[in-house]
């Protein structure tokens, strides 16, 4: 039998939150004096609002609240976030699916533009049998600019990265019996790559997109309101404010 697919974005998707900024809050809780690096970052997000800065250069100047730290202390902290924050933050009814579909025999895919240095973790914590992200290089000092190498894994780069590995072939555009999920217009290329699509608390432009298709949709419970409380919750995880509902420290 041919093989099938079920594809996952992670932010938004496996969980409520970006992963950047849930990992970033759980650091500097940790190592408070980190958050000086707030005093280049937050002037620089004004002018990636005005398309001045790229998506790419505002994930390298995000991660320089790592500057300094030693390769082996930035992996004990990404073992202790997958134990602690990011499990707790996830949402049972996608992982659910993605039980459900290791059940039925196809092959898992963790598909996300989050820097791939914790990204390997997780999917080896959820039992992915592929993973893709945004290649970060991972220097025995961490950087203040840290070298991403190759594209950022946004938009059609996901699928092109699944063809130059040969996770998925080059000649098909819909793959039978394959699902996929995601929460932003930006996957629509993944989205669009399998017949059964599902969007998770989708905004109102993709929801539009889906209704047109048939496209299923998914409203797991989420510790903020909707958009705009979103984003406050962000902004606490960037400050290192932000208390998981249920969690002490």
């Amino acid at each position: 039998m041919p093989r099938t697919f079920a594809f996952f974005d992670l932010d938004h998707t496996l969980l409520p939150h970006d992963t950047q900024a849930l990992f970033c809050n759980f650091v500097l809780q940790r190592e408070g004096w980190r958050r000086i690096w707030l005093l280049w970052f937050l002037p620089c997000v004004p002018l990636a609002a005005l398309r001045l800065l790229s998506l790419r250069t505002m994930k390298r100047l995000f991660l320089g609240y790592l500057v300094g730290m030693p390769r082996d202390r930035l992996e004990s902290l990404v073992a202790a976030f997958l134990e602690s924050d990011f499990t707790s933050a996830l949402y049972p009814e996608v992982v659910a699916e993605v039980e459900r579909h290791r059940r039925e025999g196809r092959t898992l895919v963790l598909n996300s533009a989050s820097p791939d240095f914790y990204l390997r973790g997780i999917a080896a914590k959820l039992g992915f049998d592929h993973v893709f992200g945004t290649r970060l290089v991972i220097p025995d000092r961490m950087p203040l600019l840290p070298r991403i190498e190759g594209p950022n894994n946004k938009h059609g780069e996901k699928i092109t990265a699944m063809r130059g590995a040969g996770v998925i072939p080059p000649e098909i555009d819909v793959l039978a019996g394959a699902w996929s999920y995601s929460d932003s217009p930006a996957d629509l290329p993944l989205l669009e790559l399998a017949e059964h699509a599902v969007m998770i608390h989708p905004g109102p432009r993709l929801a539009a997109i889906g209704t047109t298709r048939g496209w299923r949709t998914m409203t797991p419970p989420r510790p903020y309101a909707g958009k705009w409380t979103g984003r406050f919750t962000m902004l606490l995880q960037v400050f290192g404010l932000y208390r998981l509902p249920g969690r002490q420290n």
